[in-house]
């Protein structure tokens, strides 16, 4: 089974990383999801990162907020993709989070979504896998088809709305 690790620096952020999990269980993709900080346990981190791929993990969505430097702490120490989460904060509302992921010096690349974007990185994560299984590319087709036709009835009722 094609697996992704949703990893956080701290179980207070579950809930911005619960969209990406459930996400990736939507579409049949296993997650293993686990607390683990840069900063509080960077062996961990090292440990997690370094033999992720032998444990059968394709790619990893880390989450993180302030000094949010988890994803680029993996990255470090992998070849998968490694996708960043920014977590809102009340210090800046997440864009100290989002320029500490985005900001990677040069050989350590850490794709970003938005702050609190765990849907975005869930999909950006199936994307990624849909290039290698085209059972996910497809399911992401219909998915973006259904988006498009609520969208498309969402414009009719509001058309009907307006014009009576």
């Amino acid at each position: 089974m094609t697996k992704v690790a949703v990893i956080m620096g701290s179980k207070s952020d579950f809930s911005v990383v619960k969209p990406a999990v459930d996400i990736l269980k939507k579409f049949g993709v296993e997650a293993e999801v686990r607390v683990i900080s840069a900063h509080r346990t960077p062996e961990a981190a090292h440990d997690f990162a370094a033999n992720a791929r032998d444990r059968g993990i394709e790619a990893i969505i880390c989450a993180a907020g302030k000094a949010a430097h988890l994803g680029g702490v993996v990255a470090a120490y992998t070849t998968l993709p490694v996708i960043g989460l920014p977590v809102k904060t009340d210090m800046m509302g997440g864009l100290d989070s989002l320029l500490s992921i985005v900001q990677m010096p040069s050989g350590i690349p850490v794709a970003t979504v938005g702050v609190n974007g765990g849907e975005n990185a869930g999909l950006l994560a199936l994307q990624i896998l849909g290039i290698r299984y085209p059972e996910i590319a497809e399911k992401l087709s219909t998915y973006k088809r259904q988006m498009a036709e609520k969208i498309a009835a969402d414009d009719a009722a509001l058309q009907e709305e307006l014009n009576g």
